[in-house]
């Protein structure tokens, strides 16, 4: 049980913990103050377009700010409120990111990934809902409590797309207690597959598309950790729990659809 104030002494800081709920009823614990992360998150977003080329394809930038603007569209407020930033970085890397604040991370690599926009819009949806479920702040919290450093945090959130989940041996040298990291990372991940889900399908996205994406995923990376020892859940256990979402985001689809909101973002690159 989760109490309204909580003094815990680390390195003789006193940290005050606060009691929220998940969007999926899950408990959260949390020590750091929102406007502390997106003050770092602002400062890191603004690190990765200085030093990190940045695409100047303007098909592929346009494709990507459709399929962005059309998610965000669908947030509620505090979220709704914030003017979303955009960056899409000229990398090969497979992998995403989304901040607090409202900073938003697309490499080039998963548009390679990405078969179509519905794929892409499971990619930028999934991403955001772990800013709206305050998992950035939640992990940055459990790691103040197990003295985790910054390097170990950066690693357990890794993207988790291709070469993206982590072993537990890689955190471990970091210092991480894997039995609290390791779980929650999964658990957030499943939350954000869950809420990604309501928001793509909001905008008029094909839930069914994260499926074909993670079956991509999953052909690309054979060589994934046990799921036990891993950052992420493995792709079967992933589509398995996305598929049992189907019979409540597809109502919300076809009524998109219905509305009028079906997508007008296309590729027209090959």
């Amino acid at each position: 049980m989760c109490r309204s104030k909580l003094l815990i002494s680390l390195v003789f800081a006193t940290f005050i913990a606060s009691c929220s709920t998940s969007p999926t009823g899950r408990g959260q614990l949390i020590f750091k103050s929102d406007a502390e992360l997106e003050a770092q998150a602002a400062s890191t977003f603004n690190a990765y377009r200085s030093t990190l080329p940045l695409t100047t394809d303007r098909a592929k930038i346009d494709f990507v700010a459709c399929v962005a603007q059309a998610v965000v569209a669908e947030l509620h407020p505090p979220y709704s409120d914030i003017e979303w930033e955009l960056a899409i970085f000229a990398d090969k890397q497979v992998n995403a990111f989304a901040m607090p604040g409202g900073k938003i991370g697309v490499y080039e690599g998963i548009l390679e990934i990405t078969e179509d926009e519905h794929q892409l819009a499971a990619v930028i949806g999934h991403e955001i809902a772990h800013v709206t479920a305050r998992h950035v702040n939640e992990r940055a919290s459990r790691a103040a409590i197990t003295s985790i450093g910054i390097e170990a945090l950066a690693v357990i959130m890794g993207g988790g797309y291709t070469g993206g989940a982590y072993t537990a041996s890689q955190v471990m040298g970091a210092g991480a207690a894997l039995g609290m990291q390791l779980p929650m990372s999964r658990s957030q991940e499943t939350e954000a597959d869950i809420v990604g889900l309501e928001y793509m399908a909001k905008a008029g996205f094909d839930p069914r598309a994260a499926v074909d994406l993670w079956q991509n995923m999953a052909a690309m990376d054979k060589k994934q950790p046990p799921e036990h020892l891993s950052t992420h859940p493995a792709p079967k256990t992933r589509i398995e729990n996305l598929i049992s979402q189907w019979q409540k985001t597809l109502p919300i689809y076809n009524q998109a659809i219905a509305d009028g909101k079906e997508s007008n973002c296309k590729k027209t690159w090959e």
